[in-house]
């Protein structure tokens, strides 16, 4: 007689830090400041703490202020955004070290080179894989010599890959911190020309959103997710503008034609399904523009999605770390 089917084994679940970033100094519009408490009246500790995860709220850091001024070599604010992102590459570090999970409530999109400067430093240290999903309408690649703004919110993939200036690029101890083989960007539908090309060269995988209207989001998460395994440290670094703006109006840079609420939610779902998520930045995410905080209560539901909440009926399964899938399936550059 056959043994009974028995579901594999969850492994416990994470322990949580939770780290506030209140600043737009990076961004061109103002109000990404006041996300992370968005986020907290959205109800994203006890929407974590119900799938028995232990959540502690470190609070929000503290940076300088906006000074609001223009341009300087290319650059808005630079002086005070390496102050905020040496203050968060420290608090994730210390956070990652404790064997917790750090997730950085923003704030604009320029503190993922702290945060992700940090993980790259984590992985060095413990010798392991570093995989970083980049869900964004933009492509964040540009740089001093081809920004129309100087805002270096539009920078923070650049600098992670080495081209930036170098109290940014050098902030996790090694440049780059981030190797183009290492990130898939997906979402995009945005992306300056100047931009375009440097992507091109440098040879990033970006799905864009013609990518995910040919392909389907199942593959393309199959392509971002391939490879994997248990010394692979995943980082989601989650703008919210990743969204379509009709479901998703609370962000200053909103771009239409962006993932439905479903196709978000398959993204987060297979996202969970793999085990592997070790840290995450929630960001962009502008209260001053949204309506009654639903692009917040939105985003607290997508990220309940990436720590385990399915709206599927069936058993829980790994699907995504299969060697050399990745070799075999490259996915398509961005267009």
């Amino acid at each position: 007689m056959n043994a009974p089917y028995q579901l594999p084994a969850r492994p416990p679940p994470p322990a949580v830090s939770l780290i506030g970033v209140p600043t737009d100094i990076g961004a061109g519009t103002r109000g990404a400041s006041m996300g992370p408490e968005a986020l907290r009246v959205a109800g994203i500790v006890p929407a974590l703490e119900r799938f028995g995860i232990e959540v502690r709220d470190c609070g929000n850091l503290v940076g300088p202020a906006n000074p609001q001024r223009p341009p300087l070599h290319g650059f808005r604010h630079l002086e005070e955004v390496t102050t905020w992102q040496q203050v968060i590459h420290d608090a994730v570090f210390a956070e990652l070290q404790a064997e917790r999970v750090p997730v950085i409530l923003g704030g604009d999109h320029s503190l993922a080179i702290g945060s992700i400067s940090a993980v790259s430093r984590h992985c060095r240290t413990h010798a392991r894989k570093l995989r970083v999903l980049w869900l964004d309408a933009h492509a964040d690649f540009n740089t001093a010599g081809i920004t129309p703004s100087g805002n270096l919110h539009g920078m923070p993939v650049s600098c992670l890959c080495g081209y930036g200036p170098a109290q940014l690029t050098g902030l996790s101890g090694d440049v780059p911190a981030l190797h183009p083989d290492e990130l898939f960007e997906i979402g995009i539908r945005s992306v300056d020309p100047g931009e375009q090309r440097l992507v091109h060269d440098v040879g990033i995988e970006v799905f864009d959103m013609r990518s995910i209207d040919e392909l389907g989001m199942r593959e393309v998460m199959q392509l971002a997710l391939s490879g994997m395994d248990a010394d692979t440290h995943l980082h989601v670094s989650l703008d919210v503008d990743f969204l379509d703006a009709e479901i998703a109006p609370g962000v200053g840079t909103t771009v239409r034609g962006g993932p439905t609420y479903r196709e978000a939610q398959l993204c987060m779902e297979m996202i969970a399904d793999t085990g592997r998520l070790a840290s995450l930045d929630v960001v962009e995410l502008n209260p001053a523009l949204d309506v009654r905080n639903q692009t917040a209560e939105l985003a607290v539901d997508l990220v309940e999605s990436l720590f385990g909440k399915s709206t599927l009926m069936r058993r829980p399964h790994v699907l995504y770390g299969t060697p050399g899938v990745r070799d075999t399936a490259r996915a398509p550059r961005v267009r």
